[in-house]
């Protein structure tokens, strides 16, 4: 067994992990904070990737703006699910697939074929490696968690102001928000955009860093971000406090993306690692649901028994 192929792995594995992280964040707020399954993100990320490789490499932009411009794509999208859900009362989960569905054939436009490479171009990461001499996936892992710490301090900045605490209550009593006189059909729609820019940006910045955008880069986004989600909850559930679920958010995509280098590792074939990433979802949520039946099912055991 090669080491240090195994290294190499987990150490791009770890990179890719902090990157998608930020996609996680996204996630994070719609299912977690305001209790929205969107099912926008696996369009939108591959949107953002979309955006920001035909503008560096159609039209030779700066691949920093086309970060921002990939980002404001993302928002876009999450701005039409938004519409469709709070205007037209479509519910979440329909008008963020009608929106998924759509976003498919505007990639394919924006791109004018299913995939764009980047070799050629340069990129964020591209820069920093001339600039430092270091391996590209240790240049991915640097900026993407300084860009993850930014972001981590921006939310956690924003949710503690009375727009991003309303939006919380949103979630947690939207009837108790709206009786205070809170438009919660606006929040709805602030959160929806706010996540799916995220994702736009996590879509351009996995597309900087492996060097090419596909138009099925999205595909089964949403059961990542679900899967980081979870593990990272399960890692750091006890600790309750907002930064440290946000933070969560990051940990739980690293850890995600190390348990699937390791199993490629391992010899599994990679076309099953959709299976792989549900059957950890699927077990994450059950087995607290389980366990939690049966400590209440011996509680009440016992005290039967004490009673008798």
């Amino acid at each position: 067994m090669n080491i240090a192929g195994i290294l190499l792995a987990l150490q791009g594995a770890a990179s890719q992990g902090i990157l998608w992280g930020i996609l996680v964040l996204g996630v994070y707020i719609t299912y977690e904070i305001l209790n929205i399954a969107d099912l926008t993100v696996d369009g939108s990320f591959a949107l953002g990737g979309c955006v920001c490789a035909t503008l560096v490499v159609g039209y030779g932009m700066n691949p920093v703006l086309a970060l921002i411009i990939a980002t404001v794509s993302g928002m876009v999208a999450g701005a039409i699910t938004g519409l469709l859900h709070t205007v037209f009362e479509i519910p979440a989960i329909l008008a963020g697939i009608l929106t998924q569905i759509a976003l498919w054939s505007i990639n394919l436009r924006i791109m004018g074929k299913s995939n764009t490479p980047l070799l050629k171009s340069s990129t964020i990461f591209s820069g920093f490696v001339e600039a430092t001499g270091l391996k590209s996936s240790m240049a991915s892992g640097i900026i993407g968690l300084i860009i993850a710490v930014i972001i981590i301090a921006a939310l956690y900045w924003f949710f503690g102001t009375e727009l991003g605490s309303a939006l919380r209550a949103t979630g947690n009593n939207e009837d108790m928000i709206r009786a205070l006189g809170v438009n919660t059909k606006m929040m709805k729609m602030i959160a929806l955009m706010l996540s799916n820019g995220l994702v736009g940006l996590s879509g351009g910045l996995v597309c900087q860093s492996q060097k090419y955008a596909d138009i099925g880069m999205g595909t089964g986004a949403i059961v990542i971000g679900l899967a980081a989600i979870v593990i990272g909850d399960v890692l750091m559930g006890r600790l309750r406090s907002f930064a440290s679920r946000l933070i969560s958010a990051i940990v739980g995509a690293i850890v995600y993306f190390l348990i699937r280098a390791i199993v490629l590792q391992l010899g599994m074939d990679a076309n099953d690692m959709k299976l792989l990433s549900a059957i950890i979802v699927a077990l994450a949520l059950c087995i607290p649901v389980a366990l939690n039946k049966y400590r209440a099912k011996r509680a009440y055991t016992e005290g039967g028994n004490e009673n008798a």
